[in-house]
């Protein structure tokens, strides 16, 4: 009689190659779902509002029929037959359209079509929507305040592309002293096409008493740029004398106020002279 060595030698490889290829046969027996023509996607491109048209297939190589469910992620997708129902060893081809968005941004917009099975197996294959139309490159800075030590502001993405955006900060105190001169930076941030973030610029070393403007440009490519300007006033409650505090805070307030009504001054419509036509000389 053989010993169990001998024999775990001889059945050893045959046991090996059985088990590397069951699951092969098992995976290839497995209902799949693929863009029609074999291709490794569903690409799609239109402008917005179009219906874009394709076809996908889902294929049953097994001996019993297959029900799936076909829907859509990330891209408006309505099917033909949303409830598909495949004999053993078919395929069924299904017809399908993308609805590009009304207003859509131009880019690129990544999708799924998703197919779920009866006994909860999923599957899904890529979409890929291009949505034509011109890039409009818009950046808006808005918001902007000083909060001790701290700039805030809000950054808006009003165009159509994504925008990186790089960013400068420049304040001047009274009779034009420089406090604040930190050139353009690009952000860690990328903002989407019609969205917007709240950001933060810190300014350890504001001055203790003193008036400022501060002016914050926003810039990215394609010529988007932001500008916002705002003033701030730095008055210690406790550090300086009473008296020498308020006759700066005074000169501080008063230059203040000269500058809002300069602006408003500029702003007013100059009115013109008219002599009435048909008077008596």
């Amino acid at each position: 009689m053989p010993s169990v060595a001998s024999v775990a030698q001889v059945l050893g490889p045959t046991l090996l190659t059985l088990l590397a290829t069951a699951p092969r046969a098992a995976a290839a027996e497995s209902w799949s779902l693929a863009p029609a023509g074999g291709r490794p996607a569903c690409y799609a491109e239109g402008a917005p509002g179009a219906v874009l048209q394709d076809i996908v297939s889902v294929t049953n190589p097994g001996g019993h029929p297959v029900t799936v469910r076909l829907t859509g992620t990330g891209v408006p997708v309505t099917f033909a037959e949303p409830t598909v129902r495949v004999p053993a060893r078919t395929r069924a081809d299904v017809p399908f359209t993308i609805t590009v968005p009304t207003g859509a941004a131009p880019g690129d917009r990544p999708g799924e079509l998703v197919a779920k099975a009866t006994d909860g197996r999923t599957v899904t294959a890529r979409v890929r929507l291009r949505v034509g139309g011109p890039a409009l490159f818009a950046l808006t800075v808005e918001h902007l305040a000083v909060h001790g030590d701290r700039i805030t502001y809000e950054l808006v993405n009003r165009g159509t592309t994504v925008l990186v955006p790089k960013l400068s900060v420049r304040a001047q105190g009274l009779f034009g002293r420089v406090l604040l001169d930190r050139g353009p930076r690009v952000l860690p941030v990328r903002l989407a096409p019609g969205t917007r973030t709240e950001l933060s610029e810190p300014w350890p070393g504001h001055p203790a008493l003193d008036a400022a403007d501060v002016r914050l440009t926003a810039t990215a490519a394609g010529g988007a740029h932001g500008t916002a300007d705002t003033e701030a006033r730095f008055v210690p409650r406790a550090a300086v004398p009473g008296a020498m505090g308020a006759l700066v805070a005074g000169a501080a307030l008063t230059v203040v106020r000269l500058r809002g009504r300069r602006a408003e001054k500029a702003a007013e419509p100059r009115s013109m002279d008219v002599e009435p036509t048909g008077a008596a000389r």
